[in-house]
């Protein structure tokens, strides 16, 4: 509680606005890479949300690029990568990315 106003003082939650969900299919991922050269590969999307998603992919993003998602179903999605890090229980690198369409991945 906050003595000056008498009111509580909640810290931001630290859950996510949507929930993440673990999925397995593949998406095609392109844009430019730390070195501002062009790539074009298939990344697996391992967990999804309304808004953005995890994938697993060797390529070299920085924070902030923007790429292009190509799902097995729909239309190609702008994103924003937010993250990338390396997966301590396999090894393996992840991408965060945040779609930039506020529909996210059901868009029309």
């Amino acid at each position: 509680m906050n003595d000056r106003t008498g009111e509580n003082i909640t810290p931001p939650s630290q859950r996510p606005r949507s929930p993440r969900v673990p999925v397995n299919f593949t998406v095609e991922l392109e844009g430019s890479g730390a070195d501002e050269r062009a790539f074009h590969v298939t990344a697996e999307a391992v967990r999804v949300s309304r808004g953005g998603a995890t994938l697993v992919a060797d390529v070299s993003v920085r924070e902030g690029a923007t790429v292009r998602l190509t799902p097995p179903f729909g239309r190609a999605l702008d994103a924003e990568v937010n993250g990338v890090w390396k997966d301590e229980s396999d090894g393996r690198q992840r991408i965060g990315v945040r779609l930039l369409d506020p529909n996210g991945w059901f868009a029309e």
